[in-house]
C-alpha cells in the first residue's frame, strides 16, 4: 500500500510540474542567485521548476493571469486570514513589496477559500497594499501542492520557481533584501 501511494504521489508531482522530470536541457539556477538566497536562509531548488499558469480574480475586481507576469520576478504566497503564521509574516511581506515593487518584483498573495469581504477586511486591518487573488475553491493551491500555509514560491524572470518556503518568515531582513537585489539584477 505504501509503495502504491508513494508511486502515485511521485507520478502526480511529475505530471503537475512540481518536480522536474529530467535535468537534460535545464539551465539551472545561477550560482550568484543560489548563494545569495542560501546566505539568507532560503532553500533553493536543485533545479528550477516551471510555474503552473493560472488566472484568478483580485480583490479590486480585476483578474491576474500569471502569463502576464513573464519577465518579472514573482513572489507568490498562499495564505488565509485565520492562519496565525500568515498574519505574522504579512507586515514584513508589505515591507518587501514596497521596497522592490518598482524594480520588477511582482507580488501575488493567493487567499485560499475565503470570501472577498473577509480577505479585504484583513488587508485593510493590517494596512497591506500588495495584490491579493482569491482562490475560492482552493484549486490553484492544490495544483501547487500547498499542504500548509503560508507557503511562498519565488519565481524568476523566465517563469521558473527557484525556491519554495513553507511556514512564516520575516521578509524584512537585510540578507533577504540582498538576495532579491541579486535576483532582480540578473537577466
Amino acid at each position: 500500500m505504501k509503495k502504491t501511494v508513494c508511486f502515485f504521489l511521485c507520478v502526480l508531482g511529475v505530471g503537475t510540474g512540481l518536480f522536474p522530470q529530467s535535468r537534460e536541457g535545464s539551465q539551472g539556477i545561477p550560482q550568484g542567485i543560489r548563494a545569495a538566497f542560501t546566505e539568507a536562509g532560503i532553500p533553493v531548488l536543485r533545479e528550477p521548476v516551471s510555474l503552473i499558469d493560472f488566472a484568478l480574480p483580485l480583490l479590486d475586481g480585476t483578474t491576474r493571469n500569471t502569463k502576464d507576469l513573464r519577465g518579472k520576478v514573482l513572489f507568490l504566497n498562499f495564505w488565509a486570514t485565520w492562519c496565525g503564521p500568515c498574519r505574522a509574516e504579512m507586515p514584513s511581506m508589505e515591507t518587501l513589496y514596497r521596497r522592490f515593487k518598482n524594480r520588477g518584483l511582482e507580488f501575488l498573495a493567493v487567499n485560499l477559500q475565503e470570501s472577498r469581504p473577509v480577505a479585504a477586511a484583513f488587508m485593510d486591518q493590517l494596512g497591506l497594499s500588495f495584490p491579493v487573488a482569491l482562490d475560492k475553491l482552493g484549486s490553484t493551491g492544490a495544483a501547487y501542492g500547498v499542504r500548509s500555509i503560508p507557503t511562498t514560491y519565488i519565481v524568476n524572470r523566465e517563469g521558473k520557481i527557484i525556491a519554495r518556503i513553507t511556514g512564516s518568515l520575516n521578509w524584512d531582513n537585510p540578507k533577504l533584501f540582498s538576495a532579491f537585489d541579486v535576483l532582480l539584477d540578473s537577466p
